[in-house]
């Protein structure tokens, strides 16, 4: 209130002065009296305090109290019965206490309402009851303040006041209905120790500050939120403890900040907690906090934490936006952790359990590593995190969602599954480290009876997107998971190629040949590649999956030697071995003969020409041509032929049959 403008109220007027202070004193009248009780006459004063009983309504707005004028107040409203004063409705808006205002115990059984009140030095409420509305709106208390097990029935409206003392200790104290500490200012010691908020609790743009001395805190330690509870643009200069404190309702920590030390040790949220645009200057300590809802950090930033966690999620944990400024460990028994376009800036470590990791477009520029924790965390202490919000049934696997648009140069993955994970966009695939037991999707098993002829694929790893993609083709056989992935070939060839890369760093060579036949695969059905090409991958692909299918090679190595050894029978094999003839002629007179030794042609068989001599004949030809040599058998020009082309087909067949060995049992 201007000193120059006098109050809404008649005031006293006291020691006016036109030319320094024309208001003078602003206390309201005292009922019946021109002047305010703090200038009433001993006698009139006295006839006033006796006029007043336990529970009677009193305005003294404006007034300024010394601390005997205060205890006299109070002890004309004490209650013989029981020693303690009862006010009704209670006005002391803008009054002033010049001396330690003590309402130790008092009970307010109405309204309190001690709007812009300054309290020059300490201000004691301790066990006070305040069954109506307790205002203290813009109140300043310059020395410490006492609100130790008091109890608030009505709303408790501390908004913009100001606490300027070392302490102010709300410990034990009761909120029953909405507590208001919007835009407050704490310079000392804030303790809400064990303090209960049986209705929504708002501290929007409060401010805790750090005290002359060097120290501040917020202590909320063991307090309960039974409703809402809001800290939205508060700023914690010194330490803050959450710890052990009961959030039955949401807690919202939007845009707040963390000074200092920020200790949510064991710390419950049964709803969701929001901690959107927060910054956290110091260490975090979230140690077997559980959140029943979802946790939202969501571009919150963390300067210096070298640790969030271990703690239990039933919801979401939301990290999405949010920067990192040195090496940290993260852990969290969570169902799902969203990383999207979340920043580090050192070398981090995250080990979860139960989750499903959405790490799209995530930055880092150091070694990152996402594990999954085959055990329950274990805190600081010794004792295992509690994981009741996970019953027996979940999977305390953890499942990768999405790396896309990651650079992965620097990324290690350990045990995770990825079966459902999105790779498209991520760059420096190759480079990726695999670690421990991470598992890939799979083709479908079994045969396919979409149409002649019957489909089947055989086991191997493939990608998500692969499973996407065939299960969105027309006439997509069963077992192809449709998903929202939209790649097709074409982006999914270079996925394949760097994952196989990876696998051949990693000395997994199993692993890369499926890698490799999944590259093939999209090579094969890409829109871009000639269709000449196409037709020689398919070939490739039939006689011997890429090279990589024994069994494959094998049949049609077995198929190819049958075929030879029917046709050699029917056609290649002479009807009988030919027989060397010779033929003399005796020159006139010189008695020399000589001899023309030739041999005839072998003649087509006729007849019964498939029997066992034939065939064991055929088989003896087809196996020397499998390994390049010729059998010297008599062969009709018919014969020839397909033992030429028998000598070329099959030692082909058996090469990729022993290349696709090869492939599955090199380390």
């Amino acid at each position: 209130m201007s000193t120059s403008e006098p109050p809404t109220w008649p005031h006293c007027a006291h020691g006016a002065d036109p030319a320094v202070d024309p208001v003078g004193c602003r206390g309201i009248h005292a009922p019946g009296y021109t002047a305010c009780l703090a200038h009433l006459a001993g006698a009139d004063r006295d006839a006033y305090l006796t006029s007043l009983t336990p529970g009677a309504r009193i305005d003294h707005r404006g007034t300024t109290f010394t601390a005997s004028l205060l205890t006299d107040l109070l002890n004309a409203l004490s209650d013989p019965a029981t020693g303690t004063a009862r006010l009704g409705n209670a006005w002391f808006r803008s009054a002033t206490f010049e001396g330690q205002a003590t309402f130790r115990r008092v009970t307010f059984e109405g309204q309190a309402w001690f709007n812009s009140a300054t309290f020059e030095r300490d201000a004691r409420f301790n066990s006070a009851t305040f069954k109506g509305p307790a205002g203290f709106e813009g109140a300043t208390f310059a020395g410490n303040v006492w609100f130790e097990s008091a109890i608030f029935e009505g709303d408790a409206l501390f908004e913009s006041a100001t606490f300027e003392g070392d302490k102010a200790l709300f410990d034990r104290a009761t909120f029953k209905s909405h507590a208001g500490f919007s835009q407050t200012t704490f310079r000392g010691q804030a303790e809400f120790s064990q303090a209960t908020f049986k209705d929504s609790a708002l501290f929007d743009e409060a401010t805790f500050k750090v005290g002359s001395a060097g120290f501040g805190s917020a202590t909320f330690e063991a307090a309960t939120f039974e409703n809402r509870a809001e800290f939205g643009l508060t700023t914690f200069e010194g330490i803050a403890l959450f710890n052990s404190a009961t959030f039955e309702g949401d807690a919202g920590f939007l845009m707040a900040i963390f000074m200092d030390i920020a200790g949510f040790l064991s710390a419950t949220f049964e709803g969701d907690v929001l901690f959107m645009d927060a910054t956290f200057k110091g260490n975090t300590w979230f140690d077997s906090a559980t959140c029943k809802g979802d946790a939202w950090f969501k571009s919150t930033t963390f300067e210096a934490a070298d640790q969030l966690g271990p703690m239990a999620c039933a919801g979401r944990v939301v990290l999405s936006g949010t920067t990192f400024g040195g090496p940290v460990t993260l852990s969290f028994a969570v169902r799902r952790l969203e990383c999207r376009r979340t920043r580090w800036s050192s070398t981090a470590e995250i080990r979860l359990r139960y989750a499903t990791v959405d790490f799209a477009h995530a930055v880092f520029e150091y070694p990152l590593t996402i594990a999954a924790e085959p055990d329950p965390f274990v805190l600081n202490d010794g004792r295992q995190l509690a994981e009741d919000l996970f019953p027996g049934a979940y999977d305390p696997g953890v499942r990768m969602a999405s790396l896309r648009g990651v650079d992965a140069a620097h990324l290690v993955l350990a045990d995770l599954d990825l079966r459902q994970c999105l790779f498209t966009g991520t760059v420096h695939l190759d480079q990726i480290r695999l670690e421990g037991a991470c598992t890939f999707n799979t083709a479908p098993p079994a045969v396919h009876w979409r149409r002649w002829p019957p489909v089947r694929f055989t086991e191997r790893r493939v990608l998500a997107e692969e499973h996407h993609w065939r299960a969105s083709q027309p006439g997509a056989v069963q077992g192809w998971v449709l998903g929202t992935g939209r790649a097709g070939p074409l982006q999914l060839a270079p996925v394949y190629r760097a994952l196989r890369k990876a696998f051949e760093d990693g000395k997994h060579e199993p692993g890369a040949a499926d890698f490799y036949y999944g590259e093939m695969e999209m090579r094969r059905h890409a829109d871009d590649i000639p269709r000449s090409e196409r037709g020689l991958l398919t070939a490739y692909w039939a006689l011997s999956g890429y090279g990589l299918r024994a069994s494959r090679a094998l049949a049609w190595l077995g198929t190819a030697m049958l075929l030879t050894i029917i046709l050699l029978m029917a056609f290649g094999l002479a009807q009988d071995t030919p027989k060397q003839t010779a033929t003399g002629t005796v020159p006139a007179g010189g008695g020399k003969v000589t001899f023309e030794i030739d041999k005839d042609d072998p003649q087509n068989p006729t007849g019964n020409r498939f029997t066992s001599k034939r065939f064991e004949k055929a088989l003896n030809v087809t196996l020397n041509s499998v390994v390049f040599r010729s059998s010297g058998q008599d062969l009709t020009t018919a014969g020839t032929y397909i033992e030429m082309t028998s000598r070329l087909t099959e030692p082909v067949l058996l090469g990729l049959a022993v290349l696709a060995i090869r492939n599955r049992v090199k380390r």
